[in-house]
């Protein structure tokens, strides 16, 4: 595998993180990925302005797990998360990250849960812990998490432990940590009390500070509706059939989602293509070709192969696959609403995507309309439309 990833192969990151981000699809690092990452990986302290949504977690956990000992099974990070949601999204990152790396074990440690199965893992010797502040207090006072050998201490949207009231148990957890630990403080933003608390706790910090990319396409309507992930290729298929486009980009999230995807479609009769990372250039430029000319209306795309693509008649851009971020949502729906025209974004969102879809929401300051699978009558009366359309057009021609 060609492990040449712009950005991220100049940040001396090791193989078996290459191409984990190779595999997900990452393409570039964002800023604070960019910032953050050379700092900790040299064993610095450092202060992170930076939104929810703009790559914060990789950030932390690329360096992290770039010194994980393996010879050893103690405690060596730990991550403190406000909520259960974002401690479970922060471990299931660290896991798809150190997929190539055997033996790194993580484990969760939240309130609300049994007792039993944190035990084991801590037991078990777990190399990382992300948790909430309250349990995590709880065993460090029973004595189960241990944190003589910690080596990074992250504390992540510190602004909302504040908000939340978890800032007390934060400075207790705080003053049980090793003096010797690396630290590194998230917020988006800075209240008195959490500068307070850097200036109390991180040792010369560096600062790193991310204006974050809002500038959502004003001239582009942007939707929402919920699906199941078995319910996605008829969602879509119901979401083509009601709307009015010219253009279409659908973004899955893998290769092998957009060659399926594409299938679907095909088989319906749209005039559909994959596009992925693994087709030759000569190919891919074929199809970007016949998209541009008409000749294809629908792109089923991973956003790798989707870089820098700029085409004037894509009138909609759908998300089959929610983005990992919020950069890549903006970037996503930016390639419509071009000229001037007004364009469409459509989000397919899964229950359990909810929490993201806030994050993007907060993150772009604008709303997101929510919309449910268009009705069979509404699907008619576009067909008509399209229908009575179509044979205008060849009584002009004739």
């Amino acid at each position: 595998m060609n492990l040449e990833l712009p950005g991220f192969s100049d940040l001396n990151l090791a193989d078996f993180l290459l191409r984990a981000l190779i595999d997900m699809q990452f393409t570039k690092p964002t800023d604070v990925q960019a910032a953050a990452i050379p700092l900790m990986l040299e064993g610095r302290d450092i202060i992170a302005q930076a939104q929810t949504g703009t790559g914060k977690t990789a950030a932390f956990a690329l360096p992290i797990l770039q010194r994980i000992d393996l010879t050893t099974s103690v405690t060596q990070a730990l991550i403190l998360a406000p909520t259960r949601e974002l401690a479970i999204q922060t471990a299931d990152q660290f896991a798809a990250l150190s997929v190539g790396q055997r033996g790194i074990k993580v484990a969760v440690l939240c309130g609300g849960q049994d007792y039993r199965p944190q035990l084991k893992q801590l037991r078990d010797g777990a190399h990382i812990v992300v948790g909430t502040p309250g349990r995590i207090l709880d065993h460090i006072e029973r004595d189960s998490l241990k944190l003589n050998n910690l080596v990074t201490f992250i504390l992540d949207e510190a602004d909302e432990m504040l908000r939340m009231g978890f800032i007390e148990d934060v400075e207790t957890i705080l003053v049980k940590l090793p003096s010797n630990k690396q630290m590194a403080l998230f917020s988006a933003t800075m209240p008195t009390r959490i500068r307070q608390i850097a200036n109390q706790y991180l040792q010369n910090p560096a600062s790193v500070a991310i204006r974050s990319e809002t500038a959502t396409v004003k001239a582009t309507s942007q939707r929402y509706l919920f699906s199941s992930p078995a319910q996605k290729p008829a969602t879509l298929l119901r979401l083509l059939a009601a709307e009015d486009y010219q253009g279409v980009i659908v973004f899955v999230r893998t290769k092998i989602s957009s060659e399926e995807v594409a299938a679907v479609l095909q088989e319906q009769g749209y005039r559909a293509m994959a596009i992925h990372g693994d087709l030759s250039q000569p190919l891919r430029e074929k199809i970007i070709s016949q998209f541009r000319q008409g000749g294809i209306d629908i792109l089923v795309a991973t956003d790798v192969a989707a870089r820098g693509l700029d085409v004037e008649r894509v009138t909609h851009v759908i998300n089959y696959d929610i983005p990992q971020d919020c950069e890549t949502y903006v970037h996503r729906i930016g390639r419509t609403g071009r000229a001037g025209r007004a364009g469409v974004s459509l989000l397919l969102v899964t229950p359990r995507e909810s929490r993201m879809l806030m994050t993007i929401e907060r993150h772009t300051r604008e709303p997101i309309e929510k919309i449910i699978p268009p009705s069979d009558t509404m699907i008619d009366a576009v067909r008509q439309k399209r229908f009575i359309a179509a044979i205008n057009e060849r009584l002009e021609h004739d």
